[in-house]
């Protein structure tokens, strides 16, 4: 039987301390089982300055860049030369890495070393029984939506985009450090729908409504939902209230009135916007894909992650 996979990148979450160890085992797992593996190149960089593993030490990177004698990447040489990548940390982790393989449809699996792990669902202490199956080709398959967001700005009575980016989770629009409101005009496609007091706005996908937008009081949206949910911060009037809106129209957010706005894709801030500033969120033309162990299910993962009671189960 050929082999479901060939050539395999591992990322990391570099930040955590002691996890070059386990990124090594993983790698050393992958190549057992005969892939070519690969290291992300700022995983590889921080682990070549971490210390020891066992009796030898995490090597530094090379001229040719390579780490404990495996090659490192940067993103796109990942997206063009991998046909699967082993994401270890946490949903945060996952989020910046998902954005960059998004336009190479590279599978992402994704191994647990944080806190919640909504989309990082893979316990580190079970990942070979876990990876094992999958690399075989047995798993569940998904595919999730993405954002496409971009700031637009009046100049000389032309608009023009000032700002453009991805987002898997969700765009907010908010106040800075400053303690007053913003006023945001919010538009669907050609039709508006209200000037809102509040202290911002968020524009979540299905992925990012168990994110902020939850935290805000918005719907949990099941993955497989062609729409996102758009979510009101403390909003100034209290009939402000969740949307649930179709994916196949625009959402318009003009700046009105406030100090400090700015515009965050999944947390990679735009500042300082200024009145009459309009953001523009879509539907992108990429898709996530992710892959699940066999017998995966959306919401074993909120039982778990929200510790909804489970009754006898």
């Amino acid at each position: 039987m050929p082999k479901a996979f060939r050539h395999a990148a591992i990322v990391g979450k570099y930040q955590a301390r002691g996890i070059a160890p386990v990124l090594e085992d993983i790698a050393h797992f992958l190549t057992g089982r005969g892939l070519d593996v690969f290291f992300e190149r700022e995983t590889a960089q921080a682990m070549g300055a971490t210390g020891t593993h066992g009796s030898g030490r995490v090597g530094e990177i090379g001229a040719i860049g390579e780490v404990g004698g495996f090659e490192a990447l940067k993103a796109e040489e990942i997206g063009r030369r991998c046909d699967i990548a082993i994401v270890v940390g946490g949903d945060g982790t996952m989020l910046g890495f998902a954005r960059e393989m998004a336009r190479f449809q590279v599978p992402l699996v994704g191994i647990n070393a944080g806190r919640l792990g909504f989309i990082t669902d893979i316990p580190l202490d079970r990942y070979k029984e876990s990876l094992a199956p999958i690399l075989d080709g047995d798993f569940e398959e998904e595919h999730r939506s993405m954002l496409a967001g971009s700031v637009w700005r009046q100049s000389g009575g032309i608009s023009e985009c000032i700002y453009e980016g991805l987002s898997l989770n969700d765009v907010v629009v908010g106040r800075g450090g400053t303690a007053g409101m913003v006023e945001l005009r919010v538009d669907v496609g050609d039709d508006f729908v209200a000037n809102l007091r509040a202290d911002g706005l968020i524009v979540a996908s299905p992925t990012g409504s168990t994110a902020y937008a939850l935290s805000a009081g918005g719907p949990i949206l099941h993955p497989a939902i062609g729409g996102w949910v758009v979510v009101p911060i403390a909003s100034h009037t209290l009939s402000n209230r969740p949307i649930v809106l179709p994916d196949s129209g625009e959402v318009r957010i003009g700046i009105v009135a406030g100090k400090d706005v700015s515009a965050s894709f999944d947390m990679h801030n735009l500042a300082s916007l200024l009145h009459g500033d309009q953001i523009r969120v879509r539907r992108s033309a990429h898709q996530v894909r992710f892959l699940h162990p066999r017998g995966w299910s959306y919401y074993a993962t909120l039982r778990r992650k929200l510790r909804w009671y489970e009754g006898g189960v």
